[in-house]
């Protein structure tokens, strides 16, 4: 009997991974307020009813696609600003680290991109969440430098802030440029680059 329910559940799991996937190749062209379960479904070669049997509504599918996209996210932005390197280093490795999730993952990056300010509100609020429990351990990792002496909480978190958000930035552009020239792809490099770089001096001088 448990073989059978482990090989239900294997199914199962499989059905539901086949309908997040179905989900986000069909987002790539539109957004997730005009999905509809049926095409969802339909891609995966299963009955309406089967979706229910995963999801509450196209909205819960989204929160799931969420946790998908960011979830995972968190070791990766905690490794960007961690105080093992110097300045320049930790820039060279975020930039490096956006770049090559983006290209490793460009239907996740453009779904958190399209429906961050989306008109579907439990999405909005998973991607907001995960936002600030980035902005939350950013903050943790910068408050273990030396250079955060005498920084308030709010203003950590708000410096934090500012790095999540300027790596929201860098990965819609690189996301922007995945088909064009490498000279377009290391423009953006260098750029990002540099608005990492103000962003540290700034954090330098903050308390001048």
């Amino acid at each position: 009997m448990s073989h059978t329910l482990g090989i239900r559940q294997a199914q199962k799991q499989k059905t539901r991974q086949a309908l997040l996937e179905a989900a986000l190749g069909l987002l790539e062209e539109q957004s997730l307020s005009s999905l509809g379960l049926r095409e969802v479904t339909r891609a995966v070669g299963v009955a309406p009813t089967a979706f229910y049997r995963h999801f509450r509504s196209t909205a819960d599918l989204g929160v799931a696609l969420v946790e998908e996209a960011l979830g995972s996210l968190h070791p990766m932005i905690r490794t960007t600003v961690t105080a093992a390197d110097t300045g320049d280093e930790r820039i060279a490795r975020a930039v490096q680290l956006i770049a090559g999730h983006v290209a490793a993952y460009p239907a996740h990056v453009r779904f958190i991109a399209r429906e961050r300010h989306g008109g579907v509100q439990p999405v909005r609020e998973a991607i907001r969440d995960q936002l600030v429990r980035f902005a939350e351990e950013v903050r943790d990792e910068l408050a273990k430098d030396a250079v955060s002496e005498g920084w308030s909480d709010a203003d950590l978190l708000m410096l934090a802030h500012l790095y999540v958000d300027q790596m929201l930035v860098t990965a819609s552009l690189f996301l922007e440029s995945l088909d064009a020239p490498q000279e377009e792809q290391e423009r953006i490099r260098q750029v990002a680059t540099r608005q990492l770089r103000l962003i540290g001096i700034g954090r330098r001088h903050w308390l001048d």
